[in-house]
């Protein structure tokens, strides 16, 4: 049983995917006190925030912790969650027939080790439609989702090519993690 320190439903699907057992714990650590737009260093910084704060509050006596987060870059711009229907639309014109990278950072502590891990997935996406796009936004599935992309959803039609690995994109490069579990 490990404690998973996120409130991303798609990092719990990750997991209960490859049968580990697990609680999840959010936290309430503010992204907005990192000043950084260094997409990398902003991931980690907000990773390592997190941790540091479900780390005090849980330890790790009981069980494991295991903290993840995720930003998206494309063009060099540090895209996190959109603010709001307008900044979705911009990031996704932005990431429309483009590369796009997702970051993503595992922070893993148990009594025996302590695991920090920092991946990133390339994808290539041709043109977005237009009237697909604009389902998507209205779906507001956008919304929580760095980027306000979902590579297992309406971005996955538009993959004309990628590097890394699709749970990297997803929040957690679980294939990473299983060794150590």
């Amino acid at each position: 049983m490990i404690r998973l320190g996120s409130k991303s439903p798609t990092r719990a699907k990750i997991l209960e995917s490859f049968n580990i057992d697990f609680i999840q714990n959010g936290g309430n650590f503010d992204e907005d006190s990192i000043k950084t737009q260094n997409p990398k260093e902003f991931c980690y910084l907000a990773t390592k925030g997190k941790f540091e704060e479900l780390y005090k509050e849980f330890g790790i006596e009981d069980m494991p912790l295991l903290v993840a987060d995720s930003v998206v870059t494309c063009e060099g711009k540090l895209l996190r969650k959109a603010k709001d229907y307008e900044d979705a639309k911009s990031m996704l014109e932005l990431q429309s027939g483009n590369f796009t990278s997702v970051i993503s950072c595992m922070i893993f502590k148990s009594k025996k080790l302590e695991l920090i891990d920092i991946s990133i997935t390339t994808y290539e996406f041709t043109k977005f439609d237009e009237k697909d796009m604009q389902n998507y936004l209205n779906s507001g599935e956008c919304f929580g989702k760095a980027g306000a992309i979902m590579v297992e959803g309406f971005c996955k039609p538009y993959i004309k090519n990628v590097k890394g690995l699709e749970s990297t994109a997803m929040g957690l490069s679980i294939e990473k993690l299983l060794p150590f579990l």
